[in-house]
């Protein structure tokens, strides 16, 4: 059985990517910038704004590698659309709550040497312009010690079934999906202020690619300033959030003295 699922995965990830490749090319004005950004091997952390429900099968279709997004533990409770985001290879995580199964997860396919894909804002910006981020994907960074490459989206905020309207009058909607340059977190430490700080860094990243009206809770203004969002579980604190990052250390540190 297990043989099974490691030969079924790739070919459900292969169709379902090249039929959401086929929707892009024939719906949209689809262009991708920076693909010589990606590390052609290793592990890699995509971190983008999140701008529609879209977005992941958007970034894994214009990524030259395998992706595995981090998305929402409510959509894979959902009949047929919860089968299809395990087969496609996405992981689940508790939005707002510190999850730390979900970090773990994460840090395990980077130890593989694959590519995870993670939106810090934790939901959709429906056009407001980006959201102060939560630092989930910088303590996977920091532990992981991977390079982070920042990916920008514009245009994915298409209305359905309005979509197809636009493609009989000849209207269809400009989505662009760039991927920047890789950079790494050296020096930044695993407790919560230095998610804090890491967390601005990544997501600064992302704004600089961004055009002024996505950027958000890091636009024009914020210089100089620390933006991100605490951890929204009511039973969380910093202690909290330092404490199981001092756990994640620990395993993290044993695991590579059994290496």
């Amino acid at each position: 059985m297990a043989q099974l699922k490691r030969r079924l995965l790739p070919l459900a990830y292969r169709v379902s990517t090249g039929l959401m490749r086929g929707l892009l090319r024939t719906f949209a004005r689809w262009e991708v910038v920076g693909h010589d950004h990606m590390p052609p091997d290793g592990p890699v952390i995509l971190v983008s704004n999140h701008v529609h429900i879209v977005d992941p099968p958007l970034v894994a279709a214009s990524s030259r590698r395998r992706v595995h997004p981090m998305a929402k533990r409510e959509l894979f409770e959902v009949p047929l659309i919860g089968w299809w985001f395990w087969a496609w290879g996405a992981f689940p995580v508790r939005r707002f709550s510190g999850d730390m199964g979900a970090l773990r997860v994460a840090r395990n396919y980077l130890r593989n040497n694959e590519v995870v894909l993670m939106f810090p804002e934790g939901t959709r910006s429906r056009g407001s312009g980006m959201r102060a981020a939560l630092p989930g994907a910088a303590m996977v960074a920091v532990l992981a010690k991977a390079p982070i490459v920042p990916v920008a989206i514009t245009g994915s905020r298409v209305a359905i079934p309005a979509v197809f309207w636009q493609w009989a009058l000849r209207r269809r909607p400009r989505i662009r999906v760039e991927f920047g340059e890789p950079f790494t977190l050296d020096g930044m430490r695993a407790d919560s202020k230095g998610a804090e700080m890491a967390t601005d860094a990544i997501m600064r990243r992302i704004a600089a690619m961004l055009p002024e009206p996505y950027r958000g809770a890091y636009g024009a203004g914020s210089e100089g300033t620390v933006v991100v969002a605490r951890v929204r579980d009511r039973n969380a604190s910093e202690a909290a959030v330092d404490a199981a990052s001092e756990a994640a250390q620990a395993a993290e540190d044993a695991a590579s003295t059994e290496e």
